[in-house]
């Protein structure tokens, strides 16, 4: 069996779901619709990538529990070759995920057998032998990292989505990063972290007035080749060190819930890489339309596009 061209090393959670016209105050208690699937950062970056048409890896670790076994059959049912090391003590990982009317989301992520993934879990041969590696924040960091550096070892593109952003990030990660994927608020943490902006008070905000050769600036000096900022419902912003530019999101549509829109971009967004032949204006757009198509669907894997979906809202095929 081939090696599948995309390798997603990160996290497998199970979602709890509970949608309610509008977030509870402290201590007030709301009456909601509840429903469950499977969702993790890495899992749904796998599936994005996946079902936009290239073939997936997803490396991982679970519990051995019911959501476990639901995780691989679900994996299986996508298409996606996984390789989910089971852990004793910790269980499967698990979200709380409250989305109101307008389809934000409020989160809190149990990591559980995330956490306890360790470099020797991996298997090398599925990291070394794919076109691009796409990891995050959500497992080991150590196991991260030696993902990023056999990957680097054997000329594979590396991408890390520094999603959710967290205290024992070490700076000396990105050295081993091809393409970095960052959101509003995590862009602003890694101003706020890298010493070579000294700063310690830059925000979303301030992101959000600044025009395309000021963002430019800001991303060359975080050292990947390419960064990619994601910014919600105004789309992304693309560094090169040729050029910066912004990338409208996708238009005309009605948000149902943003839970996982960031996964369906970086999943998008590595299967247009390897399909478009390294061509990044055209996976950004395709990836931009992925993320657009997640939100007027509820839950996370569940609302991730298909190829044929993408392409035909590029066609202008679906109103």
């Amino acid at each position: 069996m081939s090696i599948p061209s995309v390798a997603v090393v990160g996290s497998f959670v199970q979602d709890f779901t509970f949608a309610t016209p509008a977030f509870p105050s402290p201590g007030q208690t709301v009456i909601g619709k509840f429903y469950t699937g499977p969702g993790g950062k890495g899992s749904n970056q796998a599936v994005a990538a996946a079902r936009a048409g290239v073939a997936t890896a997803f490396v991982g670790a679970v519990g051995r529990d019911p959501f476990a076994d639901g995780a691989r059959s679900f994996l299986a049912g996508e298409g996606i070759r996984h390789f989910l090391t089971a852990k004793d003590g910790p269980a499967t990982g698990c979200a709380a995920i409250l989305v109101d009317a307008s389809g934000q989301n409020q989160i809190v992520v149990a990591l559980g057998a995330n956490e306890a993934i360790r470099p020797e879990d991996l298997d090398a041969t599925v990291i070394t032998g794919a076109k691009v590696l796409v990891t995050q924040f959500e497992i080991d960091m150590a196991t991260t990292r030696r993902a990023l550096e056999l990957a680097r070892s054997a000329g594979v593109t590396t991408m890390l989505n520094t999603a959710p952003m967290r205290p024992d990030f070490d700076p000396t990660l990105l050295e081993l990063v091809d393409v970095l994927i960052p959101n509003e608020t995590e862009f602003a943490a890694l101003v706020n972290v890298l010493p070579q902006f000294g700063r310690t008070d830059f925000t979303d905000a301030e992101l959000a007035r600044l025009n395309a050769p000021e963002l430019q600036a800001l991303c060359r000096q975080l050292g990947p080749r390419v960064v990619l900022v994601t910014l919600g419902g105004r789309g992304c912003f693309l560094s090169t060190p040729e050029r910066g530019e912004f990338f409208a999101a996708l238009a005309g549509i009605k948000a149902v819930d943003t839970t996982g829109a960031g996964d369906a971009f970086v999943g998008a967004f590595a299967a247009g890489y390897v399909d478009f032949a390294g061509d990044l204006p055209a996976a950004v757009r395709f990836a931009n339309v992925a993320a657009g198509i997640s939100v007027t669907r509820p839950g996370t894997a569940p609302a991730v596009a298909r190829r044929a979906e993408i392409e035909a809202w590029q066609s202008g095929g679906i109103a």
